[in-house]
């Protein structure tokens, strides 16, 4: 019988969440090196050169010169830098390239996943657990509540002031976040504090996930969708709908936890969402799915059709557009890793 995800309800705990922080197997091998810069896009070459210099700080904070009596002088604060740019640029390849760079102890981790962390551990803990790092690095950090924008903000200035520098990606400079979003006026006040914690450094090109690739392909039936997931060992199989209300069930930070161990997520009767908390549900699980290179098939409608008209007309669009960018990507793969 072909497992479900529905049925999975994994657990983390507490004591597990910050020595989990590390970027995902696919980028194991990544680093500037592997970056090929787009000879188009000038702005490519000048962002591996701003994130090796940045890193190279970060390591020379940690290895401070001896003062007088053979003493080290106390660690200044921490940098910081912050990618901006549309998807799939690269920004989480040289994200993770600066991680692979910094020396023990570091952290890195999505948005969503730093959240958790605090909100599990307390803010106090998390400020201990992670003042010690010498880097901290936030994929995809896009904010949407003013709580979770505040909690950030007041984490960054503590660990900064404890020298912990701070990399971080996103679709929007900082001090555009939220713009077009519920409580704008919440979020600006907050994010103007946390603008000024990063160099921003622009990353511009075309998706390198759709370069020369076919649209999205057209559904299987449900009966090829079924015999798909049970030639597939480690496939799940789920109906849309169901799988959107479970994800209702997880905080976001466990999605990683779902889809662990699986080779094959199999879709049936794919509709496009009804609103945006199930939407921006979904973003998370694409991106988790992505990272782990895992497959999708569907039945129902065509992925590229999930998010609607409304939807990518609003705050969210950049969100949407890149998960679908990598669903399509996904659907394109024939094995994990491919």
């Amino acid at each position: 019988m072909v497992s479900r995800l529905v049925d999975v309800t994994p657990v983390v705990p507490a004591d597990q969440l910050v020595a989990q922080m590390v970027p995902p197997s696919m980028f194991d091998d990544v680093s500037f090196d592997s970056y090929i810069p787009d000879p188009a896009e000038p702005s490519q070459e000048a962002a591996v050169t701003a994130c090796r210099r940045f890193a190279e700080s970060v390591v020379a904070r940690r290895t401070p010169k001896k003062g007088l009596f053979g003493r080290r002088p106390k660690s200044a604060e921490g940098a910081g830098i912050y990618l901006d740019g549309g998807f799939g640029v690269g920004k989480t390849h040289l994200l993770t390239s600066i991680y692979h760079t910094c020396p023990e102890p570091k952290a890195f981790g999505t948005f969503v996943e730093l959240t958790h962390v605090v909100g599990a551990l307390g803010f106090n803990r998390a400020v201990e657990e992670l003042s010690g790092h010498s880097v901290l690095c936030i994929d995809e950090f896009e904010l949407d509540d003013p709580g979770d924008t505040m909690l950030v903000s007041r984490l960054l200035a503590e660990l900064t002031t404890a020298g912990v520098s701070v990399a971080a990606t996103s679709n929007t400079l900082p001090e555009q976040l939220g713009e077009g979003r519920f409580a704008a006026k919440d979020f600006m006040r907050e994010i103007r504090k946390m603008s000024g914690i990063f160099e921003s450094i622009r990353v511009d090109g075309p998706d390198y996930r759709h370069r020369n690739l076919p649209p999205a392909p057209d559904p299987m039936s449900d009966e090829a969708l079924e015999s798909d997931a049970e030639a597939e060992p480690g496939a799940t199989l789920d109906d849309f709908d169901a799988l959107c209300g479970h994800l209702a069930t997880l905080h976001p930070s466990k999605y990683n936890r779902l889809v662990d161990g699986v080779t094959r997520v199999c879709l049936r009767d794919v509709v496009p969402l009804p609103d945006q908390a199930i939407a921006l549900r979904l973003v998370v699980l694409a991106d988790r799915l992505y990272d782990a290179g895992i497959p999708v098939r569907n039945s129902g409608q065509k992925l590229d059709a999930i998010f609607t008209e409304e939807m990518l007309a609003g705050g969210y669009r950049k969100k949407y557009l890149r998960a679908t960018s990598r669903l399509l990507a996904l659907s394109r793969f024939e094995t994990v890793g491919g």
